[in-house]
């Protein structure tokens, strides 16, 4: 296999890690020294080679260390997938385009062999090697998208669409940032979005809307979003609050390079076929502040945007608390240079910190 995986955790000794490989591709989410809500859609149609944007559906080497810790989080609590009756279609579509895409993209780790209506699906990396029958959810042993996303990287969420508006009608949610599946499912599109400040009265979610109902097959598109997580904890739900919240006053000066991560995703949008519903992957990445500062245009610019960011957004992401530890300790890595524009790392003409 072409990627090396790793055995990591997303709790308890938390020894999740990031290769310098994993580093230099990280979806660093700021494009300039400040940041304010935007639309910032764009198509989905790769990206440089070795990005996360090449793939449709990224795999990186922290595959199986995820599939582990989704399937500990569902066995804990099921309702973390969910899918109304009318969604049941739209989880075939979504079972198909994850198979498809990733035979396509990996075939040294997938493979999809199709002869009419009987499947065979082949995951190396897990294991797996599955017969089935499309369409008939009794040659499976869970739901079609409970089957492909324990084995796949990322939230999905599954939004019907009907009356010019989204709805939440099924999803897996496992490594969410402090929102809950359970509670958002049959809700629409401005219900979901309502506890966001700022973003309804700029007009973000309208435009958003306006975008995503004129998706079309074959057409993705995508977009970055972020906050801030202590501990690379990938089960950030309102449902474990009691657990990962306390560790949020677990920071000191000390150890805040190890322990602040910035949490970004991937956020990407595909039009299904047989449904017309509209898939939503939410994909996490997790990196420490000590690796992001080891890149030197991205310790000078994440040091300009915590210290810029308006106090509702800073409240709203949940590290109101921490911010002045987090801008003491970034402040050593900003010595005043200008960055160049764009999210990419420029590590061979960005100059080094000058101490």
């Amino acid at each position: 296999m072409t990627i090396q995986f790793n055995n990591e955790t997303f709790r308890d000794d938390y020894s999740f890690r990031n290769s310098a490989w994993a580093i230099k591709r990280f979806p660093f989410p700021f494009h300039e020294d400040s940041y304010m809500y935007s639309v910032n859609m764009e198509q989905h149609r790769g990206g440089p080679a070795g990005s996360v944007y090449e793939k449709r559906f990224d795999v990186d080497e922290h595959y199986l260390s995820e599939m582990r810790d989704r399937a500990l989080v569902l066995a804990d609590d099921p309702l973390r997938c969910q899918s109304l009756p009318h969604m049941t279609l739209a989880g075939w579509d979504v079972l198909e385009l994850i198979m498809t895409c990733k035979a396509e993209d990996y075939p040294d780790l997938f493979e999809l062999h199709r002869d009419g209506n009987r499947w065979r699906w082949i995951n190396k990396p897990m294991g797996i090697d599955h017969s089935f029958t499309f369409l008939d959810p009794t040659t499976l042993p869970c739901g079609p998208l409970e089957y492909i996303t324990r084995q796949t990287q990322g939230d999905f969420a599954v939004l019907d669409q009907r009356d010019e508006m989204l709805w939440m009608d099924a999803g897996m949610v496992t490594t969410q940032a402090d929102w809950s599946l359970d509670f958002d499912i049959g809700m629409n599109f401005f219900e979901w979005h309502a506890p966001v400040p700022l973003a309804h009265e700029m007009g973000i979610f309208q435009r958003a809307l306006k975008f995503l109902l004129n998706v079309q097959q074959g057409a993705p598109a995508r977009r970055l979003n972020w906050t801030m997580t202590v501990n690379p904890l990938l089960d950030t739900s309102p449902e474990n609050y009691h657990k990962w919240g306390v560790q949020k006053t677990t920071l000191t000066p000390e150890n805040i390079g190890a322990k602040q991560h910035l949490r970004v995703e991937l956020q990407t949008f595909f039009r299904l076929p047989r449904s017309n519903a509209l898939l939503f992957p939410i994909r996490c990445y997790l990196i420490a502040f000590q690796d992001v500062v080891s890149v030197p245009k991205w310790g000078r610019r994440l040091h300009r945007v915590v210290r810029d960011l308006p106090e509702e957004l800073a409240t709203y992401k949940g590290f109101i608390a921490n911010r002045p530890m987090m801008i003491e300790y970034l402040s050593q890595y900003d010595d005043g240079l200008p960055t160049s524009p764009g999210i990419w790392p420029d590590l061979e003409t960005e100059p080094p910190l000058q101490k």
